[in-house]
């Protein structure tokens, strides 16, 4: 009966173990493979040439932006989006009636192409937009938002938090939702109000789902792409230069696709690691609050 429940279990489960094993794990080992050579994405002939990418990434500017700029990313977009889908969600929360279309409205910039929103960036902040005409006639001052490193970072950083803070805020809203009543209740008759019931009472019960926001957040800030390719290109100055532009760079611009592999392997490893350490931290920061 037990070898029985076995043979179900994997029969079951065998649609998504066939799906990994296609297009993940041998993807996978293929990636890792070509890593190790010098194909040039055309020729079917292409030598081993061992870690030689991997050596020649440590002397690779370009790959040095990468790194620094996901990271840049990191620490000014997840705090970012995190706010913003904070407060959206505690808006929502609060309404006493139709909360479901506000949810979806928040919801929908989600659903926006990210070259649409990158073609309206773009002419939002051209030369000749209303936005820079009026701070020129009110400042006497022109502004070039995409040749400052810090400001096309900042814009990009607006861009994919006003893409992602709607889906995100839903996830906490669930979590708000789904917290008892009685909870408030009773922080309400100890005093526990504003800022202080927030972080000893909202914050530890929406554990679960802040928890799924950063580490959504997470793979999202390691594959950034679209935005920056359309309208920096990775400038100025690899100032906005991500890993996935480089990675199409090397392999689709410049033919290095077994270099562009290396940098992609080395881009997954860089986000098992960094995901690994923010869910040490942020499950003991749940222990500590008793999930």
């Amino acid at each position: 009966m037990v070898k029985s429940n076995h043979k179900l279990g994997w029969l079951f489960a065998s649609p998504y173990v066939i799906y990994t094993l296609i297009f993940f794990l041998f993807p996978l080992g293929w990636s890792v493979y070509l890593s190790l050579t010098n194909w040039n994405l055309i020729s079917p002939e292409y030598d081993f040439v061992g870690i030689q990418n991997f050596t020649d990434m440590l002397k690779d500017e370009r790959v040095h932006a990468a790194f620094w700029v996901t990271y840049k990313f990191m620490i000014i977009l997840i705090p970012m989006a995190l706010v913003c889908s904070l407060i959206l969600s505690l808006t929502v929360y609060s309404l006493p009636k139709f909360k479901e279309v506000f949810a979806i409205g928040f919801f929908l910039p989600y659903l926006a192409s990210g070259v649409a929103s990158a073609v309206v960036a773009r002419g939002l902040f051209s030369y000749n937009s209303p936005v820079n005409e009026w701070i020129r006639k009110t400042f006497h001052t022109n502004i070039d938002w995409f040749g400052s490193p810090t400001l096309a970072l900042m814009i990009l950083c607006g861009m994919i938090t006003w893409k992602l803070s709607g889906y995100y805020a839903l996830l906490l809203l669930s979590g708000l939702e789904s917290t008892p009543k009685e909870v408030h209740e009773a922080a309400l008759l100890d005093g526990v109000t504003g800022f202080k019931k927030f972080r000893l009472i909202t914050l530890p019960m929406i554990y679960p789902q802040m928890y799924t926001v950063l580490i959504l957040a997470i793979g999202v800030v390691f594959h950034i792409f679209t935005e920056p390719y359309v309208l920096t290109g990775g400038g100025p100055n690899l100032a906005t230069n991500t890993w996935q532009i480089e990675i199409y760079n090397q392999a689709f611009t410049r033919l290095s696709a077994g270099y562009g592999t290396a940098i992609a392997v080395v881009n997954a490893l860089l986000t098992f690691i960094t995901v690994f350490i923010f869910r040490t931290l942020l499950e003991k920061w749940g222990t500590k609050n008793g999930w």
